[in-house]
């Protein structure tokens, strides 16, 4: 088996290329990225791409045909990841995520590639309050990465068929630790606060609701898509990829990380105005698709992990909600820099 991992190079990838090559030994993986975050370590390690067969660099919006020959899967991780960086580049996240993501999806279909997995989100279902939100719930998308994942959603679903299954996989709010962590995530701040400052500071009443899933349970979730058959929720399948219990208040990750470690403060701003990125999840019917790729790691495991790897590599930015470990960061200093346009291409078209 042959599979191609864009975006390989950011948050998830890491674990993702990790547990493929652990649970499909045999497989060759290749990893297409165009580098924003490749020097971003946290890691005391090797080079994290040394587990790859192959890496190449590009930009997905310009994949060359010929890299999908031979192909058989396509894990598509490659995105605007979040929503500030959507805010701030609205049109090159409609390009990145969704445009580019149909376009390679189009190609793969036309070269045989026999499975695409996309990196979906729960994000779709925006502010939803009342009863946790299955597959068949209304979608309430309020920014343009959201806006983003459902459109790719919407679009890949003709495309599949019995020889081109395509699995799109609402993945929860990501935590944990990573070669290459992202500390613009609720739980992973909070952490990074922790051992930093011995403080954390909850910006929101603490009261919005976030389902949680560790990025090793994602890799998990997104070897069940490479290796379903169409048997398993048929050709195209959107799913919500988490656990059910796994929701959580703001306020309650904070008390979360507190417990683990003790004299650390907790303070939330009581009087902020509601947040309106609150949701609960319904991740029943993943259980019943994929029973042998649920989410193994907890709440307690993801804070310790996060804690220990944060200590490993002597991590004490008190100041690190500025440094290059938020992505909308990395992106600005990037463009001030004159290394990427307007349009996040590399300056002079390297990545074209």
């Amino acid at each position: 088996m042959k599979i191609l991992i864009t975006g390989n190079m950011g948050y998830v990838g890491p674990g993702v290329v990790a547990h493929l090559r652990k649970t499909l030994p045999g497989a060759e993986i290749v990893g297409y990225d165009n580098g924003y975050f490749g020097h971003c370590f946290t890691t005391t390690e090797v080079f994290p791409e040394h587990r790859l067969d192959s890496q190449i660099y590009g930009d997905v919006r310009d994949i060359n045909p010929s890299l999908l020959e031979g192909v058989d899967a396509i894990v598509h991780l490659a995105a605007i990841s979040n929503d500030p960086m959507g805010k701030a580049y609205e049109v090159v996240t409609a390009d990145v995520n969704h445009a580019a993501g149909i376009t390679l999806a189009k190609m793969a279909r036309d070269a045989g590639v026999g499975s695409f997995v996309f990196a979906s989100s729960c994000s779709v279902y925006g502010f939803a309050e009342g009863e946790a939100r299955d597959e068949t719930s209304e979608l309430n998308p309020l920014t343009a990465y959201a806006r983003s994942k459902i459109g790719t959603e919407i679009d890949l679903a003709p495309l599949a068929t019995d020889e081109f299954r395509a699995t799109a996989l609402r993945f929860p709010t990501a935590c944990g630790m990573s070669d290459r962590l992202r500390l613009d995530l609720v739980l992973n701040d909070f952490v990074a606060s922790a051992v930093a400052t011995g403080k954390i500071e909850v910006l929101s009443d603490g009261s919005p609701w976030r389902p949680l899933i560790d990025v090793k349970d994602m890799a998990r979730a997104i070897e069940w898509g490479v290796v379903r058959n169409v048997d398993c929720g048929g050709p195209f399948v959107s799913v919500n990829a988490g656990r059910t219990e796994w929701n959580y208040r703001v306020r309650d990750l904070a008390e979360a990380v507190q417990a683990q470690m003790p004299g650390v403060e907790v303070s939330i701003n009581t009087d902020a105005a509601p947040d309106k990125r609150s949701y609960r999840v319904d991740f029943a019917r993943y259980a019943e698709l994929a029973p042998n790729h649920l989410p193994q790691v907890d709440l307690a495991q993801s804070i310790s992990e996060l804690k220990s790897g944060l200590e490993a590599i002597g991590f004490a930015d008190q100041d690190f909600r500025q440094s290059h470990l938020i992505r909308l960061n990395m992106l600005s200093r990037l463009r001030d820099s004159g290394r990427l346009d307007a349009d996040l291409y590399w300056a002079g078209g390297e990545a074209r």
